[in-house]
């Protein structure tokens, strides 16, 4: 799946509020879309206004066959992976 695909899926979760958060130790500064401190309309908006030259893929580090994507823009982080139907982020922040 290629950065425009993944950018429609994520938008798509975003605004209809349909995507988890992986768990993790440090959640409360790697995930702010997790704990609240910013929305996912916010998020959406960042994502939205980014290109493909901001965009990254990587096999997940603990199952390989998960490609994670990463979008860096405007200063924040995000970085989420598809496990269809689900959209799951891993971090949200700056």
């Amino acid at each position: 799946m290629g950065y425009k695909e993944a950018k429609s899926k994520v938008l798509a979760a975003l605004n209809n509020g349909a995507f988890d958060h992986e768990a993790r130790d440090d959640i409360n500064v790697k995930n702010l879309l997790a704990t609240g401190d910013i929305l996912a309309a916010d998020v959406a908006k960042f994502i939205a206004k980014s290109s493909g030259l901001e965009h990254t893929e990587s096999p997940h580090h603990s199952q390989k066959s998960v490609t994670v994507h990463c979008i860096i823009t405007n200063t924040w982080y995000i970085k989420f992976y598809f496990l269809d139907p689900d959209t799951t982020f891993i971090s949200v922040h700056q």
